[in-house]
């Protein structure tokens, strides 16, 4: 989005490095121009008001404010969303901010990334940092955005950023983006934050037939990539020991700080999925955007009878009613769909 990746300070992200191997995005694209926000937010912003849009949805780039991911702020990179948010107030544009989506500081990456639990303390540092330069201006917070993805493409499957193919050992990566997600909802309020939530993803699972081993696979499904990342922050417990299990570290005490109370929790949804019980040695390929490697517990099926987007996924709008009665309501969030 905003390109400029090596100008007025800014370190280099995960996507940076990953852009840069042969073969690994499609044409050799990468994120180095792009729409070229940093250079044309002034006429960005006069865009959105011929809109008419009355709230705009950006990413900050935390390697832009924390080169290094901890440490030193870099003053001409948080000045540039100082003038961004400025902006966007004068023109009455609210400013829903995300944190996190999915571009870790490279420098924090070589230390181990969110396989390495000291990243999760330095979300809620940058977190602090940014809450007290902007806390005034800024209308909704996101810590971070849709962490399944991060998960399952970037380290489960590789081929999103970091492109680590650690199958189910990612899990750990999830757990420390929750984490860091609750310690920057601390932060946030410690700086005077308010109308702090996460976007997430949901999608309604159904089995390919009524088949036990259907049924079954789809639930381990569901469990795996909606509720894996909405019961820790919406009830603050996993959704089955299993997970647990699979996890190092404090899990009881980190939950307690994954579970910090949320204003509203916004649910990203596309289209929903279909299951059935996996062929055993084989995988699959062409259903989801990604094949998935033999040896899962499940295995997407492709749902048809629908018109269809341009990526070619379904379009069934009834499926986000599918969603909405299974998701947890506690008290502090008074904004859910």
């Amino acid at each position: 989005m905003e390109g400029a990746v090596a100008e007025d300070g800014r370190g280099p992200s995960i996507w940076d490095e990953f852009c840069d191997r042969p073969g690994v995005v499609v044409g050799g694209d990468t994120g180095t121009v792009a729409a070229d926000h940093y250079h044309r937010w002034e006429s960005d912003i006069e865009l959105m008001n011929q809109l008419g849009l009355d709230a705009y949805r950006l990413s900050l780039s935390w390697s832009r404010i924390l080169p290094t991911g901890s440490g030193a702020v870099n003053a001409k990179g948080l000045d540039f969303y100082d003038r961004l948010i400025d902006r966007l107030c004068s023109a009455g544009i609210t400013a829903a901010v995300t944190l996190f989506h999915w571009d870790l500081p490279l420098a924090l990456q070589e230390q181990g990334g969110w396989m390495n639990r000291d990243t999760s303390y330095r979300l809620g540092e940058y977190a602090q940092v940014v809450g007290e330069r902007l806390s005034d201006r800024v209308g909704m917070w996101m810590p971070l955005n849709e962490p399944v993805v991060h998960t399952l493409y970037g380290h489960a499957l590789g081929v999103h950023a970091p492109g680590l193919a650690l199958g189910f050992e990612a899990f750990q990566a999830a757990h420390h983006q929750l984490l860091g997600h609750g310690l920057a909802v601390e932060a946030l309020r410690a700086t005077g934050c308010t109308n702090i939530g996460i976007a997430s993803n949901h999608a309604p699972v159904r089995a390919a037939s009524d088949s036990p081993e259907d049924g079954m696979a789809a639930d381990i499904y569901d469990h795996v990539v909606s509720w894996m990342f909405a019961d820790p922050v919406l009830v603050g417990k996993y959704p089955a020991d299993e997970f647990a299990q699979l996890l190092s570290g404090p899990v009881d005490e980190d939950l307690k700080i994954m579970g910090a109370p949320l204003d509203w929790y916004g649910i990203n949804y596309y289209e929903p999925t279909m299951i059935a019980a996996p062929v055993e040695g084989q995988g699959t390929e062409g259903v989801l955007e990604v094949d998935l490697p033999p040896g899962l517990p499940f295995a997407p099926v492709a749902i048809t009878g629908y018109p269809t987007t341009d990526f070619g996924w379904p379009i069934v709008p009834e499926g986000l009613g599918e969603i909405l009665p299974d998701v947890p309501r506690p008290p502090s969030v008074t904004q859910l769909p």
